[in-house]
Protein backbone atom coordinates (compact mmCIF):
# COMPACT_ATOMS: atom_id res chain seq x y z
CA UNK A 1 0.00 0.00 0.00
CA UNK A 2 3.09 2.42 1.02
CA UNK A 3 4.49 1.67 -2.40
CA UNK A 4 1.56 1.64 -4.51
CA UNK A 5 0.13 4.95 -3.04
CA UNK A 6 3.43 6.62 -2.52
CA UNK A 7 4.35 6.14 -6.69
CA UNK A 8 0.80 7.34 -7.57
CA UNK A 9 0.74 10.48 -5.43
CA UNK A 10 4.14 11.28 -6.78
CA UNK A 11 2.82 11.05 -10.47
CA UNK A 12 -0.72 12.66 -9.48
CA UNK A 13 1.33 15.91 -7.29
CA UNK A 14 3.31 16.36 -10.37
CA UNK A 15 0.49 17.32 -12.21
CA UNK A 16 -0.77 19.42 -9.26
CA UNK A 17 2.64 21.04 -8.21
CA UNK A 18 2.37 20.03 -5.24
CA UNK A 19 6.46 18.93 -3.76
CA UNK A 20 5.13 18.05 0.09
CA UNK A 21 2.71 14.65 -0.15
CA UNK A 22 2.58 13.98 3.81
CA UNK A 23 -1.12 15.16 4.61
CA UNK A 24 -2.15 13.80 1.08
CA UNK A 25 0.02 9.91 2.46
CA UNK A 26 -2.02 10.69 5.34
CA UNK A 27 -5.48 11.41 4.28
CA UNK A 28 -4.57 8.20 2.22
CA UNK A 29 -4.37 6.11 5.29
CA UNK A 30 -7.32 7.45 7.28
CA UNK A 31 -9.66 6.71 3.32
CA UNK A 32 -8.66 3.22 3.32
CA UNK A 33 -8.61 2.50 6.93
CA UNK A 34 -12.57 4.70 7.15
CA UNK A 35 -13.52 2.33 4.15
CA UNK A 36 -12.36 -0.57 5.96
CA UNK A 37 -14.20 0.15 9.59
CA UNK A 38 -17.34 1.31 8.16
CA UNK A 39 -19.58 1.15 11.20
CA UNK A 40 -16.93 2.60 13.32
CA UNK A 41 -18.74 5.84 15.27
CA UNK A 42 -16.39 8.39 15.54
CA UNK A 43 -16.82 12.02 16.94
CA UNK A 44 -15.10 15.32 15.81
CA UNK A 45 -14.13 17.80 18.81
CA UNK A 46 -17.40 16.48 20.62
CA UNK A 47 -19.38 18.61 18.24
CA UNK A 48 -19.96 16.22 15.18
CA UNK A 49 -20.51 12.61 14.98
CA UNK A 50 -20.74 10.40 12.68
CA UNK A 51 -19.61 6.99 10.88
CA UNK A 52 -16.35 6.23 10.05
CA UNK A 53 -16.47 6.61 6.23
CA UNK A 54 -16.90 10.61 6.49
CA UNK A 55 -14.06 10.92 8.73
CA UNK A 56 -11.65 11.78 5.44
CA UNK A 57 -14.58 14.44 4.21
CA UNK A 58 -14.67 16.18 7.98
CA UNK A 59 -10.73 16.39 7.82
CA UNK A 60 -10.82 18.14 4.60
CA UNK A 61 -13.56 20.12 5.81
CA UNK A 62 -11.79 21.30 8.81
CA UNK A 63 -9.06 22.00 6.93
CA UNK A 64 -10.81 24.21 4.34
CA UNK A 65 -12.08 26.23 7.93
CA UNK A 66 -8.12 26.68 8.24
CA UNK A 67 -7.81 28.26 4.94
CA UNK A 68 -5.39 25.31 3.71
CA UNK A 69 -6.08 24.45 -0.15
CA UNK A 70 -7.64 21.16 -0.27
CA UNK A 71 -6.13 19.61 -3.23
CA UNK A 72 -3.87 17.93 -0.94
CA UNK A 73 -6.63 16.17 1.10
CA UNK A 74 -9.04 15.63 -2.67
CA UNK A 75 -5.59 13.97 -4.10
CA UNK A 76 -4.81 11.53 -0.93
CA UNK A 77 -8.68 10.50 -1.14
CA UNK A 78 -8.74 10.10 -5.02
CA UNK A 79 -5.38 7.62 -4.19
CA UNK A 80 -6.94 5.84 -1.26
CA UNK A 81 -10.47 5.20 -3.57
CA UNK A 82 -8.10 3.82 -6.26
CA UNK A 83 -5.97 1.32 -3.27
CA UNK A 84 -9.60 0.87 -1.76
CA UNK A 85 -11.06 -0.40 -4.78
CA UNK A 86 -8.25 -2.26 -6.18
CA UNK A 87 -7.64 -4.18 -2.90
CA UNK A 88 -10.85 -4.52 -1.76
CA UNK A 89 -13.82 -4.26 -3.71
CA UNK A 90 -12.15 -5.32 -7.63
CA UNK A 91 -11.19 -8.94 -6.37
CA UNK A 92 -14.44 -9.91 -5.30
CA UNK A 93 -16.70 -8.60 -8.48
CA UNK A 94 -17.18 -11.50 -10.86
CA UNK A 95 -14.42 -11.60 -13.23
CA UNK A 96 -12.54 -9.73 -10.48
CA UNK A 97 -8.63 -10.34 -10.00
CA UNK A 98 -6.55 -9.28 -7.51
CA UNK A 99 -4.22 -6.62 -9.52
CA UNK A 100 -2.08 -5.52 -6.73
CA UNK A 101 0.37 -7.76 -5.54
CA UNK A 102 3.11 -7.05 -2.75
CA UNK A 103 6.60 -8.14 -4.39
CA UNK A 104 8.24 -11.31 -3.34
CA UNK A 105 11.28 -9.38 -2.50
CA UNK A 106 9.28 -7.21 0.05
CA UNK A 107 7.94 -10.81 1.88
CA UNK A 108 11.29 -12.37 1.91
CA UNK A 109 12.81 -9.55 3.62
CA UNK A 110 9.92 -8.55 6.16
CA UNK A 111 7.60 -11.78 6.65
CA UNK A 112 8.53 -13.77 9.73
CA UNK A 113 9.81 -17.61 8.60
CA UNK A 114 8.01 -20.42 9.05
CA UNK A 115 8.25 -22.00 12.72
CA UNK A 116 9.82 -25.68 13.33
CA UNK A 117 7.03 -28.38 14.12
CA UNK A 118 9.70 -30.09 15.59
CA UNK A 119 11.25 -27.55 17.85
CA UNK A 120 10.93 -28.10 21.62
CA UNK A 121 11.90 -25.26 23.95
CA UNK A 122 14.47 -25.07 26.49
CA UNK A 123 12.38 -24.95 30.18
CA UNK A 124 13.89 -21.98 30.77
CA UNK A 125 12.82 -20.88 27.29
CA UNK A 126 8.90 -22.07 28.14
CA UNK A 127 6.43 -19.09 29.49
CA UNK A 128 6.57 -19.55 33.63
CA UNK A 129 9.49 -22.06 33.07
CA UNK A 130 8.08 -25.13 34.93
CA UNK A 131 6.81 -28.09 33.53
CA UNK A 132 3.13 -28.05 35.16
CA UNK A 133 1.43 -31.22 35.47
CA UNK A 134 4.61 -33.38 34.70
CA UNK A 135 4.63 -34.42 38.46
CA UNK A 136 2.95 -37.25 40.93
CA UNK A 137 -0.33 -36.64 42.39
CA UNK A 138 -0.37 -35.63 46.14
CA UNK A 139 -1.36 -38.48 48.57
CA UNK A 140 -1.24 -40.64 46.01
Amino acid sequence: MFLFGGFLMTIFGLFVSLVFLGQAFTIMLVYVWSRRNPYVRMNFFGLLNFQAPFLPWVLMGFSLLLGNSIIVDLLGIAVGHIYFFLEDVFPIQPGGIRILKTPSILKAIFDTPDEDPNYNPLPEERPGGFAWGEGQRLGG
